[in-house]
């Protein structure tokens, strides 16, 4: 179905932009019915107002009147339920786009609830797989691993005896998370059309982009090859075989249910754990983000969220990258642009040549702005670029060099911000496993970042 089309029919009340529907359409997460929408709706204002009231009262003057605002919103959120949840994940992965508060408060959002009962994920994989868990598998266990807004995880075994572990998405969450959508469309609308300072943080692309990342994350078929995809990639070179991804199961693969190889080992921060297992953990972690520099300078496809819940080391001292619901992709252009502004950072500080490359990833920049925006970036950045090296945080320098993009109305593609992410989260585990080691200086992954540009192979499942 069209997308005009679409934005013509009562299944589109709130007149969702065409980007908007196509996207929901195509992803998994069709544009909601008027009437669930307006309930939504109602429920959204009910749930701000009992969260708003208290903070209003309180007047504006008071000190720490934001960081309560903060708080007060990021209470709302968890309450309104997964959408919000996620975005306010969205505002927590994005530092620099969004005020330092508000990315503060919202990483305290989390995102674990109590796991559906046993006999409703038993009904929903039966519906999915055409059989019942007791035919399908050896051994299923009705409690979860882990138990998330979008899905929950159960250990189970195949007939064969085969271990596996079987992602189960929560019934009943695509009209409601549709509603959502088509409601925080409107409100990013209205903040873009009467709000100058709203409009730096470009509210219309958060939520498209935030609709996207939904739909994907609904659709488990899309995570299942975004999984072959990455191993594929990185299955062309020899020197990644310190790093693996799950096996899928595609037999008992749906849109809403995954069903994976098991990993025996250990989440990457675990030291307790991992450092009764005599692995080498300086070398395992120098071997899982060379891979990821690979994936996403080489291949242009990369995993997008590295928190230590989707990073293990395994029995045998090899990383796994767990959950691919949040993938970023890089074009050949941003990663010209990224392969040449890092060492004109990092080596040459030549600031000019930096503001530059703002300037050709956001494409809205003034150029008359260039020299303001240079000097600006050499006053952020060069008290941190004179520290020690094994002081220097170059996510935190390339999460600066963002805000600087906002001030000048630049608005950078998400994936430099989900590259800054993950960046800091290998900085902290080198931290922790390998104390004396710089991400950034190591001279493997150096030579590796500026050969990149000029050794791009063909990305083996795009």
């Amino acid at each position: 179905m069209s997308s005009i089309a679409l934005d013509t029919m009562s299944n589109n009340p709130y007149n969702l932009p065409t980007m908007v529907s196509s996207r929901l359409l195509d992803d998994g997460l069709e544009p909601p019915g008027a009437l669930a929408t307006l309930r939504r709706a109602a429920s959204t204002l009910a749930v701000a107002a009992r969260q708003t009231v208290p903070l209003l009262s309180a007047g504006r003057g008071d000190e720490g009147w934001s960081q309560r605002g903060a708080r007060q919103l990021r209470q709302a959120f968890e309450r309104l339920g997964p959408t919000y949840v996620k975005l306010a994940q969205l505002v927590a992965s994005s530092p620099g786009l969004f005020p330092e508060v508000l990315v503060s408060e919202f990483r305290a959002c989390l995102d674990q609830v109590p796991p559906e009962p046993a006999e409703v994920v038993r009904r929903l994989i039966a519906a999915e797989l055409g059989g019942s868990v007791s035919d399908l598998f050896a051994d299923f266990d009705d409690r979860p691993l882990a138990a998330a807004s979008i899905a929950q995880v159960h250990r189970a075994a195949l007939r064969d005896g085969t271990e596996v572990v079987v992602k189960v998405q929560r019934p009943g969450l695509a009209d409601r998370l549709a509603a959502d959508v088509a409601i925080l469309h409107r409100l990013a609308g209205l903040v873009e059309r009467f709000s100058t300072a709203g409009r730096m943080a470009n509210p219309v692309a958060v939520v498209e982009d935030l609709a996207v990342t939904l739909g994907q994350e609904l659709n488990f078929v899309i995570e299942a090859r975004s999984m072959e995809r990455f191993a594929a990639n990185l299955g062309g070179h020899d020197r990644n075989g310190g790093v693996r991804v799950p096996h899928v199961h595609w037999p008992y693969t749906t849109a809403r249910v995954l069903t994976m190889e098991y990993i025996d080992g250990h989440k990457i921060d675990d030291l307790a754990s991992l450092g009764t297992a005599g692995w080498d953990l300086g070398r395992a972690l120098k071997a899982g983000v060379r891979a990821w520099m690979e994936a996403a300078l080489i291949h242009g496809f990369f995993h997008g969220d590295v928190h230590a819940g989707n990073l293990m080391i395994d029995r045998d001292g090899r990383v796994v990258f767990l959950d691919f619901g949040i993938c970023g992709q890089l074009d050949d252009a941003a990663r010209q642009v990224i392969s040449e502004g890092l060492p004109a950072l990092m080596v040459e500080r030549d600031f000019a040549r930096v503001a530059s490359a703002i300037y050709q990833l956001g494409a809205i920049l003034n150029p008359a702005d260039l020299d303001r925006a240079a000097q600006d970036i050499a006053e952020l950045v060069t008290p941190i670029l004179d520290q020690p090296l094994s002081q220097i945080s170059y996510g935190q320098i390339l999460i600066d060099i963002i805000r600087v993009g906002t001030r000048y109305d630049v608005r950078l593609p998400r994936e430099l911000v989900l590259v800054a992410k993950q960046l800091l989260y290998f900085e902290r585990y080198a931290k922790l496993l390998a104390p004396d080691w710089t991400v950034l200086d190591d001279p493997e992954l150096i030579g590796f970042l500026f050969d990149s540009a000029a050794t791009m192979p063909v990305d083996r499942a795009g």
